[in-house]
C-alpha cells in the first residue's frame, strides 16, 4: 500500500482509457504518435491502440512487473523501463513522428506525501515553482507531481506547431499548471477540461478531469471546461484577465465594474491548540476540549466564533484564551495580568509545544497568529472561508467585549454597526455574487480567499449593486 502511495499509482479503468480516446478521436486529432510517459499496465496504450490505429506507440513506465503488464495489453506499443524525471523528453518526442499525443494518467501525489514515504520518483529537491515568503511555509508551495510533470510536457512539446496533451489530473493541479503557462509560456493554442467521476473511476474524492492542451501560436489565454467527457458544451470558461486567474470569464464581464482594490480582509486568530485554547459554556462555567473545567480571568477571554458559527448565524457559545494581544506582544503579559489564566497555560504547555505549524517557530511559547488592532474593532463583516454558498454577516460585540474569529473566518473591520450591516447588504447583491463566481473555484478547499473578497471595491459596488 505504502509503494502505491508513494508512487500516486492510480490505475486508469480499461473503460476510462477508450471514452478517454474516443474523446480525442472526436476532436479530429489523428496523431502520428501517442506516448504515455508513466504508462502503468498499459491502460491507455491498450485503447490508443484501437483509437489510433496507425500511430506509433511508446510507453514508459519505472516498475518493470507493470511495464511486462503493458506489453502484454498493447503488444503493438514499445514499453521501456525508465523514469519519468530522468529521461530526455525533449529528445524522445522530438525522435517521433508528428503529430505527438502524450496521453497518461501522471501520479496524484503531492511533493510533500512522496517526501513522508522516503519516494525517489519525484523532481529534484528545492523550491521547484518559486514559492516566496509564507506562502514557502504553507501549503501554497505542496505541489502535485502532476503539476510540475504537466509543465515537463508541455515544455517538451513546444517545439511542435501540433503537439497535444492529454493528462487525468486533478484539477487544481491542472489551473496551477495553465497559470503558470499562459504567465511565463510556452503558447498554448487551445486548452480543454474535461471532468471525470473520480470517486467512481478511482475511489478518489477529489476532483479531476481531463486536460487538453495544443501546442501552437499563443491562443487566448482560457480553458473551457466540460461537465464531463460527453458534454457537447463548455459548462464554464476560466482563465487568465488582467494576470489573475478568473474562474467563471463571463461573470468577470459582469462583474468588472466593482473589481479592483477593496479592503483589506483579515483572518481570524490561528492558535492550532483547540483543546486548550477554546472554552465552551456548558451552564456552570467554562470546560475545555480536554473536558477540563477551567477558571481563568475575564481579561484574558474573548467571544469566538468558528467557521461553523459563522455560517449558520449561531449565537456565540465558546471563549477563546488569547495569549497575545499584538503580534509582537509576549504572553507573559497574562503572569501579572491574569496569573490564573498564566497557570493555565503551564499546565497544558505539553500540548501547546506540540502543534506542528512552521509559523510558530522561533516564535514565543503559547503565542498565536494572525491577531492585530483589526481583530478587536467592535464592528465586523465574517464570511466562513470553508462554506460553499457564502454568507456575509454583520457582527457587533458580545459580553462587552469584540468577537474574534477562528483562523477559518474572513473578517473585515468595520466603523459601527450601520457600516457592517450596509456593506453585508452590498456583498448579498448581484454584482458581487457575480464577482464571487468569477473569482472562486468551487472545488477549491477554499473557495473564497482574502485575495479574492479584496479584489471587491466597496464604493464602486455601492454605485452599481443592481439590487
Amino acid at each position: 500500500m505504502t509503494d502505491r502511495r508513494a508512487f500516486g499509482d492510480f490505475q486508469t479503468p480499461p473503460a476510462l482509457a477508450r471514452a478517454v480516446c474516443r474523446r480525442l478521436a472526436s476532436l479530429g486529432l489523428t496523431p502520428g504518435a501517442v506516448v504515455e510517459p508513466t504508462c502503468g499496465v498499459g491502460g491507455f496504450l491498450a485503447a490508443a491502440a484501437t483509437a489510433f490505429a496507425s500511430a506509433t506507440l511508446l510507453g514508459v513506465e519505472i516498475d518493470p512487473g507493470h511495464a511486462e503488464a503493458a506489453r502484454q495489453a498493447a503488444p503493438s506499443a514499445r514499453v521501456e523501463v525508465g523514469d519519468f524525471f530522468t529521461t530526455d523528453w525533449p529528445d524522445r518526442l522530438a525522435a517521433l513522428p508528428g503529430p505527438v499525443l502524450v496521453l497518461g494518467n501522471p501520479p496524484w501525489v503531492t511533493a510533500a506525501e512522496q517526501g513522508a514515504l522516503g519516494a525517489k520518483n519525484r523532481p529534484p529537491r528545492g523550491n521547484l515553482l518559486g514559492y516566496v515568503g509564507l506562502d514557502a511555509l504553507t501549503g501554497a508551495s505542496n505541489f502535485d507531481i502532476s503539476e510540475w510533470m504537466l509543465l515537463r510536457l508541455i515544455d517538451a512539446l513546444a517545439p511542435s506547431p501540433d503537439g497535444v496533451l492529454a493528462m487525468l489530473v486533478k484539477t487544481h493541479a491542472a489551473r496551477r499548471a495553465l497559470t503558470r503557462i499562459w504567465r511565463e509560456g510556452p503558447p498554448l493554442a487551445e486548452a480543454r477540461l474535461y471532468r471525470i467521476d473520480a470517486r467512481r473511476h478511482f475511489g478518489a474524492t477529489v476532483d479531476a478531469g481531463l486536460l487538453i492542451c495544443r501546442t501552437g501560436p499563443a491562443g487566448p489565454p482560457h480553458c473551457a471546461v466540460y461537465a464531463d467527457l460527453d458534454a457537447p458544451q463548455p459548462a464554464v470558461t476560466f482563465g487568465l484577465i488582467d494576470d489573475a486567474l478568473v474562474a467563471d470569464v463571463d461573470a468577470y464581464a459582469f462583474a468588472r465594474p466593482i473589481l479592483g482594490k477593496g479592503p483589506r480582509w483579515r483572518s481570524g486568530v490561528k492558535h492550532d491548540c483547540a483543546a486548550v485554547l477554546e472554552l465552551t459554556e456548558d451552564g456552570d462555567g467554562l470546560r475545555n476540549g480536554l473536558g477540563e473545567r477551567v477558571d481563568v480571568e475575564p481579561a484574558a477571554l474573548w467571544p469566538l466564533m468558528k467557521s461553523t458559527d459563522v455560517a449558520h448565524g449561531r449565537p456565540v457559545t465558546r471563549r477563546l484564551l488569547l495569549t497575545q494581544r499584538r503580534a509582537d506582544e509576549s504572553p507573559e503579559w497574562l503572569a501579572t495580568e491574569a496569573p490564573r489564566a498564566w497557570q493555565y497555560l503551564q499546565a497544558h504547555a505539553r500540548q501547546l509545544a506540540r502543534r506542528r505549524s512552521a509559523i510558530y517557530r522561533k516564535r514565543p511559547p503559547f503565542a498565536v497568529f494572525g491577531v492585530g488592532p483589526y481583530s478587536f474593532s467592535p464592528w465586523k463583516i465574517a464570511l466562513s472561508a470553508l462554506a460553499r454558498a457564502p454568507a456575509f454577516r454583520a457582527i457587533g460585540p458580545c459580553l462587552d467585549r469584540p468577537v474574534l474569529f477562528d483562523d477559518t473566518v474572513y473578517l473585515l473591520p468595520c466603523a459601527d454597526g450601520d457600516e457592517a450591516r450596509r456593506f453585508a447588504r452590498l456583498l448579498a447583491s448581484d454584482r458581487a455574487v457575480a464577482a464571487l463566481q468569477a473569482l472562486a473555484f468551487s472545488d477549491a478547499k477554499r473557495p473564497l480567499t482574502a485575495a479574492i473578497l479584496g479584489r471587491i471595491d466597496l464604493e464602486a459596488l455601492e454605485k452599481n449593486p443592481l439590487r
